[in-house]
């Protein structure tokens, strides 16, 4: 048995612990939460995580300290043990600030662009259209960023690994990557990186790549981070 549980499902935000976990090269105890059940919600699980979300950990080396919120999680493994994170104050704060971009920006708006599109009871047009264009001006920014930086922040880092597991889910928000070639470098390189197709297998394999149309996607799995 290892120090770290992990608790986690096959998610975007499930994708960047484990993937952490595995560039890290850190054992952990998979805990699957199957977020279909609404076992997230449980009294156990809501001691773990009090919002009710995946992913979470717990470190058993640090007395049974649980730590929720994704990009949390992902700092505090990096600062544990001292990888994907520069320690000179100014490499750090870039690669938190690309960090936080993701989890203010891309995270959140991606998110809404999935709901509506995919999820949401009703069509509302004008509410697919906000989302799916915020994703595309936030794809921009990293497209930029990325013509003249091979990573978001330097040295390849937890900022990339975070964004990772929003991007290569891009064709479930309709969001093409065909106008953003500096991205797409990116992302193929690191979806040919061993660590991070083993995160993407926790805790199961899944397919990100959508069928030719809605209709046959119906038993797609879920990329939410519920």
């Amino acid at each position: 048995m290892s120090d770290i549980d992990l608790y986690t499902w096959a998610t975007s935000n499930g994708w960047k612990v484990s993937a952490t976990l595995e560039e890290l090269e850190l054992p952990y105890n998979l805990k699957p939460i199957d977020i279909t059940t609404g076992i997230q919600k449980s009294p156990e699980y809501l001691a773990i995580n009090p919002n009710g979300r995946i992913p979470a950990i717990v470190d058993h080396s640090a007395g049974g300290f649980p730590i929720f919120e994704s990009g949390a999680i992902m700092l505090y493994l990096a600062e544990k043990t001292g990888k994907l994170l520069p320690t000179d104050v100014k490499g750090r704060s870039q690669v938190i600030q690309w960090l936080m971009f993701q989890m203010g920006g891309v995270g959140p708006m991606q998110g809404q662009a999935h709901v509506f599109h995919r999820y949401f009871p009703e069509k509302i047009p004008a509410a697919i259209e906000r989302y799916h264009n915020e994703t595309k001006r936030l794809y921009g920014v990293l497209n930029n960023r990325l013509e003249d930086n091979e990573f978001l922040a330097g040295d390849f880092s937890i900022a990339d690994i975070a964004h990772w597991g929003w991007v290569r889910v891009h064709n479930w928000a309709s969001v093409s990557l065909e106008e953003l070639p500096h991205l797409k470098r990116w992302l193929d390189q690191l979806e040919a990186r061993p660590a991070l197709a083993r995160g993407a297998a926790i805790p199961h394999q899944t397919t990100y790549h959508l069928p030719d149309s809605d209709e046959e996607s119906g038993g797609t799995t879920s990329i939410l981070g519920r």
